[in-house]
């Protein structure tokens, strides 16, 4: 089996530091300097705004009403509108070499959707893959409960020779991810259902999140040979002067 790298957190600082962190790790994977890594990362409060946020007229608004909830705002790496993070979430990404990053979109976001489905599955969970109508940041490789409740999103970054496939899994406490996105979607023009987000304790009341984790690292062991690893001193020093571009003014 291939071999991945697992990091199971980033620098401890800000998020903006480990959006930084995450990125660096991809230019360090493209540079073939780094293998394939993957990054499980527990949340802060953090409203993470993707590039079609940051272009609307209304985002420095909603920045502005992201932090009046509490919850520190970052230009994330991937993923269209805004999505949430907090303290009973976290974050996974994966980052692998591609020579032709441009081609197997799909095929990256078929592969870690079924891997995570699998997992959630695992711990008895009625996982689905797909949009549930009205959900935030809407895509379809969204993995929801009963098929009407979204407990994680995904996105795509490409750079020459790298991908990297990242998101957030809301394990419990939906309604921390609807207290920002409310005003944050409003102030965005946005419309969606506040309705159908949803936690992986939406399945099973006693989950935590690391019995989320554990069940991913163990659906990662069936295809790869895992081996543990941290973030690499040229990892963050560059990570500390890409930090100041995932920090909205």
């Amino acid at each position: 089996m291939a071999t991945l790298q697992i990091i199971r957190s980033l620098t401890g600082g800000p998020a903006h530091l480990d959006t930084a962190a995450a990125r660096a790790v991809l230019e360090g994977v493209a540079a073939e300097r780094l293998a394939a890594t993957f990054i499980l990362t527990r949340a802060t409060r953090v409203v993470a705004f993707g590039r079609q946020d940051t272009v609307r007229s209304g985002y420095p608004g909603a920045v502005a009403s992201s932090r009046e909830a509490g919850f520190e705002p970052v230009e994330r790496l991937a993923g269209g509108r805004a999505a949430v993070f907090h303290e009973h979430a976290f974050s996974f990404s994966l980052a692998t070499p591609e020579a032709e990053s441009r081609t197997g979109i799909a095929d990256r976001f078929d592969a870690i959707t079924a891997l995570l489905s699998e997992a959630f599955t695992s711990l008895g969970l009625d996982s689905r893959i797909g949009l549930v109508p009205g959900e935030y940041c809407p895509g379809d490789s969204s993995i929801n409960l009963f098929g009407t409740r979204k407990v994680m999103g995904v996105g795509q970054r490409l750079i020459k020779g790298a991908a990297h496939v990242g998101g957030v899994i809301v394990v419990d406490r939906p309604d921390l991810v609807n207290l920002p996105l409310i005003p944050v979607y409003r102030g965005l023009g946005y419309e969606w259902d506040p309705g159908v987000t949803g936690a992986l304790t939406d399945g099973d009341p006693g989950l935590t999140i690391a019995d989320a984790e554990d069940a991913i690292i163990a659906a990662l062991g069936r295809r790869f040979d895992l081996e543990p690893a941290t973030l690499d001193p040229v990892s963050l020093e560059r990570a500390t002067v890409l930090a100041p571009e995932h920090a909205p003014r």
